[in-house]
């Protein structure tokens, strides 16, 4: 297997527990294990009691029972828990599609959804959008990227880096398209929930298409990281069954902690998700008037989606060296459009309860 650098990964594995504050973080707040554990009474006694053993490969009953919960149609059957997100896009990939195949990414992207595809050695292609275009869908030319081997699309809304929502008319779009064919569909869901606005939430690709495969995580909008626990979620029992095969070569099981403590927090997941959405909610407006005060330096497209936007730079030449002497200078973490093929865009986040102090050093910093 040959794949390219983690730009991404590589770029905050050099500064992101080196700057003191954080612009550009794509999770949420985080909260303490005693706070989680609070949620239900008797949950720290059974922390304390568990068997630190080897778990069931697809997750224990607990936990697919608490994942399938959030999807209308699938159930615990169609679920594979994993060490977070970024397993389910390489075992999905890996899985799924090889050399002879084709496979069409929903660019800009977080890295592994392209580099990955690549890796597999099928041909791949990229839907792009632009901020020229307001990071519109461009339907047209989806479709003339389809080829008679497509068998695989990357969706992913609420999108990063831009924070912008698909349209419904533009999901059911491509969902007929993949229908019509019998491709395969991996939707990236994980900032579901977070929609700004909650009337512009999606279906889950799963619940409305039995080939496609919606990728989940407490990682993103229940601010919980640490806990490494994400999932797939695909009524197509043969599709499901692939992936799984490949995980018997990867971590072939999860942490039992982390799967007790993920299936307590999906239980509350209204109440966590929410709580967070009111902070990126909170929080938008004063990014609003860091761009509106930095008219001159930063233009953006404002995000309807999640705690993370892509701001356009304006008058920086290189914006990846300038990122790296607001670290390294202010202690203050923006994250450079070149990790996504963007030069000339930066990565903002919201979702931290620090943003205020962030804007107010970086403010400083600038002048």
């Amino acid at each position: 297997m040959q794949i390219s650098p983690f730009e991404i990964e590589r770029f905050y594995d050099r500064w992101e527990f080196t700057a003191e504050l954080m612009l550009s973080s794509s999770d949420c707040e985080s909260r303490p294990l005693a706070e989680l554990l609070a949620l239900e009474p008797g949950s720290e006694a059974r922390l304390r009691s568990l068997h630190l053993g080897y778990t069931e490969v697809a997750g224990s009953p607990e936990l697919l029972e608490a994942i399938a919960s959030g999807y209308e149609r699938a159930r615990p059957a169609d679920v594979l828990s994993l060490a977070a997100a970024e397993e389910g896009i390489f075992l999905a990939y890996h899985a799924l599609l090889g050399p002879g195949d084709h496979a069409i990414v929903e660019t800009p992207c977080y890295g592994s959804a392209l580099e990955v595809a690549r890796s597999t050695g099928a041909r791949v292609d990229v839907w792009p959008r632009s901020y020229a275009q307001r990071w519109e869908h461009d339907l047209d030319a989806l479709a003339s990227l389809l080829r008679a081997d497509t068998s695989f699309i990357y969706l992913n809304s609420p999108h990063n880096p831009t924070g912008m929502q698909m349209t419904r008319a533009a999901f059911d779009a491509v969902i007929e398209l993949a229908r019509e064919r019998g491709i395969v569909v991996l939707s990236d869901e994980v900032y579901r929930g977070l929609e700004h606005d909650p009337a512009d939430r999606l279906p889950a690709a799963c619940d409305v298409y039995e080939r496609a495969i919606s990728l989940g995580t407490v990682s993103k909008a229940h601010g919980l990281p640490g806990l490494r626990i994400g999932w797939l979620a695909c009524r197509d029992p043969q599709l499901l069954r692939r992936v799984r095969e490949l995980k018997l070569y990867t971590t072939i099981c999860s942490s039992a902690p982390s799967e007790l403590l993920v299936a307590l927090a999906l239980r509350h997941a209204e109440e966590i998700v929410e709580r967070n959405r009111a902070l990126v909610l909170a929080n938008l407006p004063l990014l609003d008037e860091l761009i509106e005060r930095r008219g001159e330096l930063l233009q953006w497209q404002r995000p309807t989606a999640g705690p993370i936007g892509f701001a356009r730079v304006a008058g920086i030449d290189d914006v990846h060296a300038w990122c790296e002497r607001i670290a390294g200078e202010a202690g203050v973490l923006l994250l450079p459009g070149t990790v996504y093929g963007e030069p000339g865009h930066v990565r903002l986040g919201f979702g931290r309860a620090n943003l205020a102090e962030a804007i107010a050093r970086l403010d400083g910093y600038l002048g």
